[in-house]
């Protein structure tokens, strides 16, 4: 069996659901499992309307809900028709009667838990997945509706929740059954915790479901179906002639992803990895074009691809205390882990560590407790250039290329990862897309 993940583009109005069927369609004899995100900009929506209830806004709040509620109606109207049309109606009127209440809720109690906001959030796939399950029957294609939070399990971190393997791999392989000549659609994103509360991954987190999926019920492939060909030599939207890559390896794809190549989730991989299930990465309005392959291993050295990523904070810890001591760090990053805050890169000398977040929300309590360790000063407004590939400091020319070419940029941070696989630097954010301009010029 096989696992088509669609991402919101995908989906996004009668013409492109049909294309993703047309697609499911080819590979109905690999007992496919349909993945669904929400259609394109429903999430962003839903998240306004939270913070439109929260700020006491009711009004704008329903505005937003009642074009979300005419544009899912369109698609149905325009795809449907006859009994499955009316399921549909019937289906998106509880739905958006659900949304409403708690639009209601949110206006009166002026607040909104990370709960009760992946609660709301959660409808976009609902919606989504109804929609695409009708369309294929209309086809006549045989189809399963399924709700992943009967058998995806999180725990209880609300809006980047975790999945716990263990329930959902059992509960996956006791719910989920494909066949050859059947279609089975649900939702990405969305799981279930373990006491009964609907729970998300984060967003982006469709792509995490689909490989989570495909581990549990050890599919041969997952198809990520996104807007773009594949995972490129850079971004097209900084980068004109970036080019489609063939085959990349699982760590070079999750370096990738985490320092900002947006077209697989960051933690999309790591299911993969441990089941060794190779992951393609296509184009829904493109489907014979250029794909990548990612592999457990992919031939070929130097330098894959690079990416950016904005909004970087970097945070300098210095004290003489630190110089022939254990627990320094220790200590440190103690602080990070208490504000469930992630560190992405990390430099150290006799007496300090540099440490760059891009997650700010507890930076000034952070801080704080840091002074208590040692002298502590922030850079804000940063970005990490992150250049992926194999080998990469086997080639003694690779780094004085680099440092050449940037010659005029200032770089603030230097850090390569043990698996030689990732060189990053830290530059000022506005500086940004001009450096990754001028590498791929100089690499590619």
């Amino acid at each position: 069996m096989i696992v088509l993940k669609f991402g919101g583009t995908s989906v996004q109005n009668a013409e492109m659901i049909d294309k993703a069927l047309d697609i499911a369609t080819s590979h109905l004899e690999r007992a496919p499992v349909l993945v669904s995100s929400a259609m394109a900009r429903v999430t962003d929506g839903l998240v306004e309307i939270t913070k439109a209830a929260t700020a006491g806004n009711e009004e704008r709040a329903r505005e937003i809900l009642a074009q979300q509620r005419a544009h899912h109606f369109a698609v149905a109207e325009e795809s449907l028709s006859g009994p499955r049309l009316e399921r549909a109606r019937v289906r998106l009127d509880h739905c958006f009667a659900e949304l409403s209440s708690l639009v209601k809720g949110l206006s009166l109690l002026r607040e909104c838990t990370p709960r009760s906001s992946d609660a709301i959030l959660s409808f976009g796939e609902i919606l989504s997945t109804t929609l695409v399950a009708l369309r294929a029957e209309e086809r006549g294609i045989e189809t399963e509706l399924l709700d992943a939070r009967d058998f995806v399990r999180t725990d209880d971190h609300f809006t980047s929740a975790l999945p716990l393997f263990e329930p959902t791999n059992r509960l996956a392989r006791e719910q989920v059954k494909p066949k050859p000549g059947k279609l089975i659609v649900t939702q990405g994103f969305i799981g279930r915790t373990e006491s009964g509360a609907t729970s998300t991954l984060g967003r982006g987190g469709s792509d995490y479901s689909a490989t989570i999926i495909g581990a549990a019920l050890g599919a041969e492939e997952v198809q990520i179906w996104t807007d773009v060909n594949g995972i490129m030599t850079s971004d097209p939207r900084v980068v004109r002639d970036a080019r489609t890559i063939d085959r990349i390896s699982y760590n070079e794809a999750a370096e990738l992803a985490y320092f900002g190549a947006k077209v697989v989730h960051p933690s999309t991989i790591q299911p993969a990895v441990e089941t060794g299930i190779p992951v393609l990465v296509m184009n829904t309005g493109d489907p014979s074009g250029p794909g990548t392959a990612i592999v457990e291993r992919a031939d070929g050295k130097g330098l894959r691809a690079i990416a950016g990523k904005k909004g970087i904070t970097l945070i300098h810890v210095a004290s003489t205390r630190m110089l022939n001591a254990y627990g320094f760090l220790s200590r440190i990053f103690a602080t990070f882990e208490k504000h469930r805050t992630p560190v992405d890169l990390i430099a150290t000398s006799e007496v300090s560590v540099s440490m760059t977040i891009d997650n700010s929300q507890s930076l000034s309590t952070i801080v704080r407790e840091l002074q208590e360790i040692g002298r502590v000063g922030v850079e804000e407004e940063l970005a990490i250039i992150c250049l992926v590939g194999q080998d990469l400091w086997k080639e003694p020319a690779f780094i004085a290329r680099v440092f050449g070419a940037l010659k005029d940029t200032p770089i603030r941070m230097v850090s390569l990862g043990s698996s030689d696989i990732n060189l990053s630097l830290v530059v000022p954010g506005k500086m940004l897309n001009t450096a990754i301009q001028i590498l791929h010029g100089e690499f590619f």
